[in-house]
């Protein structure tokens, strides 16, 4: 028996995967949730098989909740936006449907899975990168101990490189997130942050003074009083943003 959940802010939506899925006996649903949080718990103490996700949703997208999890099961997402297509195939989703979709299509997004080998071993870890839009660009979704943690992007002083995560430096204090500098670089507002340095992303209204350093080298404090380098490549876009 295949175990399945489905993650849908919309009720019209989960009724329609639950009526086309009742054409597959092999498929057990285990619950419905109808946002992120939900989902994701959900997932942690049911372990299905597969998922049906949305990828727009309340309180965590579809991308944000596969990212939390260490072991994410099969997905097939099932929302109205296109956009976000080659997103889930780069992230090795079984498939993408596009409501409204027909009961024809659902059973070929089914059958892909049954004969994809998800059932007969363990799925592959899988890194998730959401999408850069306008809600994700104004957060940062981790997980700190066991809670999940949002960062508004507001919050964050600057971000360091740390092998294949990153640092990000608040207020609050330090927290680590499995992403690149360089998906942040993409991700965040040019007009409020800078890449100064291979290893460092820098909030601009944070800056409080640039300072020589040793031979031809130059520094950043921060109004916190942080000191962050300024690599050769780097000082030119600083100077850039800052009209200097």
């Amino acid at each position: 028996m295949v175990k399945v959940l489905i993650i849908d802010d919309e009720p019209l939506a989960t009724e329609i995967v639950s009526e086309y899925l009742s054409d597959f006996p092999q498929f057990e649903i285990l619950g419905v949730c109808h946002n992120g949080f939900e989902g994701l718990k959900a997932i942690q103490e049911m372990k299905p098989d597969l998922i049906f996700l949305d990828v727009q949703m309340p309180k965590l997208n579809g991308f944000e909740l596969l990212e939390l999890l260490d072991e994410p099961p099969a997905v097939i997402f099932t929302t109205a936006f296109d956009e976000y297509a080659m997103k889930a195939f780069d992230a090795h989703a079984i498939d993408y449907l596009l409501k409204p979709f027909s009961k024809s299509r659902f059973a070929k997004a089914t059958e892909k899975f049954l004969q994809s080998g998800h059932l007969s071993e363990s799925p592959d870890l899988i890194k998730y990168e959401e999408p850069i839009n306008s809600e994700t660009a104004n957060r940062v979704v981790l997980k700190v101990k066991n809670e999940i943690k949002i960062i508004p992007i507001h919050d964050i002083k600057y971000l360091e490189a740390n092998d294949d995560y990153v640092n990000i430096h608040t207020k609050e204090g330090k927290f680590l997130k499995n992403k690149t500098l360089s998906f942040f670089e993409r991700t965040l507002e040019s007009s409020q942050f800078v890449r100064v340095h291979r290893s460092y992303i820098v909030k601009i209204n944070e800056i409080h003074k640039i300072e020589s350093y040793e031979k031809d080298g130059h520094i950043i404090k921060l109004r916190s009083g942080e000191q962050i380098p300024v690599s050769k490549t780097g000082l030119p876009k600083l100077k850039s943003v800052l009209g200097i």
